[in-house]
């Protein structure tokens, strides 16, 4: 499969390479990679268009300088390139986060055999970190769990082999569908549910947990229908924002009877606690 890549660098960066993303990946851009100056963004060839940046209205904005550049990238084998660039990491000594090709380590808790492919969530990004951070602290035996926006499902298997018995693993990118239900069965899950789609399949779904790692925009705009599946005093854990956009979110959070617990910071990235009340 052919993809086209866009090169943007962004002026100033952190919240303009949010607003971007997810704009960005409104318009159909699939997958991303950050970048010192800015974000690459991915889409298929055939789902190209001359008009596709022209509803991306943070290039319009005055508030933000921003260039790029566009190229088409032949087709890839993903596994070879994983290969070159993806090493096995080890969270507080517990949770051991690795590809297929790597050998088990010794000595922890938690092994989570991850190929993410073009898929979001290695346990290398700070946000992904964070969210296994606060779930390693809960007690998830027999708990019902949403993973929003699962990515790789990595934070999906982390849930059951943490003793969840009822996980559902959502995402609205077709490829992220696919490897997460390649991964949880890499990792002999046999409680997990992966879906295609987004809040809207959350109607009448009540759950004890809920994790989404996604952008800010997303949070903001979905945190209500979070709140409406959560259980009463149940968890739930945001991340995919930074810490200068706490604030935004933890008022949201409190119009719908959610209270900030604590928060794990990494590298300027932060996952929130809160408990329903």
């Amino acid at each position: 499969m052919i993809y086209l890549s866009y090169n943007f660098e962004i002026l100033p960066l952190e919240l303009g390479r949010e607003i971007l993303i997810a704009e960005l990946g409104e318009a159909g851009f699939e997958s991303f990679t950050e970048t010192e100056v800015g974000v690459i963004a991915y889409i298929k060839k055939d789902e190209w268009n001359e008009t596709l940046l022209n509803d991306i209205q943070i290039l319009e904005s005055s508030a933000f300088k921003i260039s790029y550049t566009k190229e088409e990238i032949a087709q890839v084998n993903w596994n070879i390139e994983w290969e070159k660039n993806f090493n096995p990491i080890i969270i507080d000594e517990k949770v051991s986060i690795r590809a297929p090709f790597h050998a088990k380590p010794e000595n922890v808790e938690y092994d989570l055999i991850i190929e993410p492919k073009m898929s979001f969530g290695t346990g290398h990004h700070q946000t992904t970190h964070v969210m296994v951070q606060h779930l390693n602290d809960l007690n998830l035996t027999d708990k019902k769990v949403l993973d929003m926006g699962c990515g790789t499902g990595i934070l999906a298997i982390f849930a059951e082999k943490k003793g969840a018995n009822f996980i559902d693993a959502i995402d609205n990118d077709a490829w992220c569908y696919e490897n997460s239900v390649e991964n949880v069965e890499r990792n002999n899950c046999h409680h997990i549910n992966v879906y295609e789609g987004d809040a809207a399949l959350l109607c009448d779904k009540i759950y004890d947990v809920i994790i989404a790692n996604i952008n800010r925009n997303i949070l903001l705009q979905d945190i209500k229908t979070y709140s409406a599946s959560l259980k009463k005093e149940g968890v739930l854990l945001l991340s995919g924002f930074y810490v200068e956009d706490r604030p935004a979110i933890e008022a949201e959070a409190k119009k719908y009877q959610l209270k900030k617990v604590n928060y794990k910071e990494r590298d300027n990235w932060v996952g929130v606690k809160f408990i329903k009340f």
